[in-house]
C-alpha cells in the first residue's frame, strides 16, 4: 500500500521538474510557434518516455536489442535532467543580478546620451555666429537618404537574460554529463590501499587482493567494458581477485558473451565471486553456474583457506527473498579465530554481522560511491561507509566505488575504481 503514494509522489516530482526545465530552456528562450519551441516541446515529452522505457524494459522481458536501443537516450536523459536542473537552480540566483547590471548600463547610457545632446546645443555660441554685416553663405539643399531597415531585432532585456542563463546552464549540465560518461567508458582506474591485520602472519605480508565490484554489464556496458576491466586487473599482477557482486544487469542468455573475457583473469590464488543484489534480479543461480564455467570460484556462504588467512564469502541480502540470503554461521561459524579472516560481502550494511563473527577485513561494493553527486549524501543515509576504508570495532571495512555504473553510464564526483588491497602483517 505504501508503494502507490510513493509512486505518485515520484511521478509528480518528475512532472514538475520536467515542466521547470522546459520553461527555462524552451518556454522562456523561444518565441511561440517557432520551430525551436516545437522541437523543445517534443523533446520534453519524448525523453522522459524513453527514460521510463529504459527503466522497465529489462524487468518487462523486452528483447535485448530493444533494451539497448532505449538505454542510451533514456538513461543519459536521467543524468542530464539532474544536472540541467541543478545548473538552472544556480541560474536563478544569477538572473536578478544580470538584470540589474543590464538596467544600470542602460540607465548610464541614457544619461550619457542626454549629456551629449546638451553639449551639442551649447556648442553653437554667439562667438561662432557670422559677424554682423557679413552675408550668410547660400543655403545648401541636403536630401537625407532614408535610414536602412534594421537588420535584426534585438531581444528584450528579459529574453537576453533567459537565453544567457539557459545557455550557460545547458553547457554546464550537458558538459558535466559528457565528462562523467567519458569517465565510465574509459574504464576504472587502479587504487592501492594497505590494510594492516593484527593476526596476519609474516609469511602473508604484502599479499595483494584485486577488488572489483559493480561491473554492471547490461544494455550499455558490454564485452569491451569487461575486457578493459580484465586487462586492468591483470596488469596489477594480484595474488587473488575478488569480484564483489553486481556483475550483471540481465540474463545469461543476453549477457553471457559480454562476461566471457572474465575467463582471462589471472592470479596466483585464483578469482572468487559473491553475488550482489542485481544478480537476484537477473537469475542468480544461472550466473553462479556461468561464472564457475568461466573459471571463477563462487563463495556461496562458504570459506576457503588461503596461505595465512581465511577467505569467506556470503550471499547478498537480496537473496533472502529466494531463501538464499547471507549465512554467516555457515561461512564463518566453525573457523579458527586465531587466523586472520577476509570476508567478501556485496553490501556494507552487513558489517555488524562481520564484527560479531570476528572478521578482520570486509570487502564490499554496492554504493558506487554515490555515482552521481550529490547522490553520495543519499548513499550515506543507507550505508555505514560509502567509499574507502573505515574501522568498526576490531573489523575493518573497505568499500569500492565499483568499476561500472547502474542506469546512466555516468559518474560525477565518484570515479570508478579497481582497488588493490595489500595486506600487511604487524609482525613484519
Amino acid at each position: 500500500m505504501v508503494f502507490v503514494p510513493v509512486a505518485i509522489a515520484v511521478l509528480a516530482l518528475l512532472v514538475g521538474v520536467h515542466r521547470y526545465v522546459w520553461r527555462r530552456l524552451v518556454g522562456d528562450t523561444t518565441t511561440p510557434g517557432s520551430a525551436l519551441r516545437r522541437a523543445g516541446t517534443v523533446a520534453a515529452w519524448l525523453l522522459p518516455l524513453l527514460s521510463i522505457g529504459a527503466l522497465v524494459a529489462g524487468r518487462a522481458g523486452a528483447p535485448f536489442r530493444l533494451q539497448q536501443t532505449l538505454a542510451w537516450p533514456g538513461f543519459l536523459w536521467l543524468a542530464a535532467l539532474l544536472y540541467l536542473t541543478l545548473a538552472l537552480l544556480v541560474g536563478e540566483a544569477v538572473r536578478p543580478v544580470l538584470r540589474w547590471v543590464l538596467a544600470r548600463r542602460a540607465a548610464d547610457g541614457g544619461t550619457a546620451g542626454r549629456a551629449g545632446s546638451d553639449a551639442a546645443e551649447m556648442g553653437s555660441s554667439p562667438a561662432e555666429a557670422p559677424a554682423s554685416g557679413t552675408p550668410a553663405p547660400p543655403a545648401t539643399l541636403v536630401v537625407e537618404a532614408p535610414a536602412p531597415p534594421s537588420v535584426a531585432v534585438h531581444p528584450s532585456r528579459r529574453l537576453f537574460v533567459a537565453r544567457a542563463v539557459g545557455g550557460a546552464a545547458a553547457v554546464a549540465g550537458l558538459g558535466t554529463v559528457g565528462y562523467g560518461t567519458y569517465g565510465v567508458l574509459r574504464g576504472p582506474r587502479v587504487k592501492r590501499v594497505t590494510v594492516p591485520l593484527a593476526k596476519l602472519p609474516r609469511s602473508a605480508h604484502g599479499f595483494r587482493i584485486a577488488v572489483v565490484s559493480d561491473i554492471h554489464l547490461g544494455p550499455i556496458l558490454g564485452r569491451p567494458h569487461t575486457q578493459r576491466i580484465v586487462d586492468t586487473i591483470n596488469r596489477t599482477q594480484p595474488d587473488l581477485i575478488a569480484v564483489v557482486g553486481d556483475l550483471v544487469d540481465g540474463t545469461v542468455a543476453d549477457l553471457g558473451p559480454a562476461a566471457e573475457p572474465l575467463a582471462g583473469l589471472t592470479a596466483r590464488h585464483g578469482a572468487f565471486f559473491v553475488t550482489g543484489n542485481h544478480e537476484y534480479f537477473s537469475g542468480a543461480a544461472q550466473w553462479v553456474d556461468h561464472v564457475r564455467e568461466l573459471g571463477l570460484h563462487p563463495l556461496e556462504n562458504a570459506r576457503v583457506e588461503i596461505d595465512g588467512f581465511d577467505l569467506a564469502g556470503v550471499n547478498d541480502v537480496a537473496g533472502e527473498s529466494e531463501g538464499q540470503g547471507p549465512d554467516f554461521e555457515r561461512a564463518l561459524g566453525d573457523r579458527d579465530r586465531t587466523r586472520a579472516s577476509v570476508l567478501l560481502a556485496h553490501q556494507p550494511v552487513v558489517i555488524d554481522d562481520a564484527v560479531a563473527h570476528g572478521v578482520d577485513l570486509q570487502l564490499s561494493g554496492h554504493t558506487h560511491g554515490g555515482q552521481l553527486w550529490p547522490g553520495n549524501y543519499l548513499a550515506e543515509l543507507a550505508n555505514p561507509t560509502v567509499a574507502g576504508l573505515e574501522r568498526y570495532g576490531d573489523t575493518q571495512l573497505y568499500v569500492s566505488r565499483g568499476a561500472g555504473a547502474w542506469g546512466p553510464p555516468v559518474r560525477v564526483g565518484a570515479p570508478s575504481d579497481i582497488t588493490v588491497v595489500q595486506l600487511a602483517s604487524r609482525q613484519a
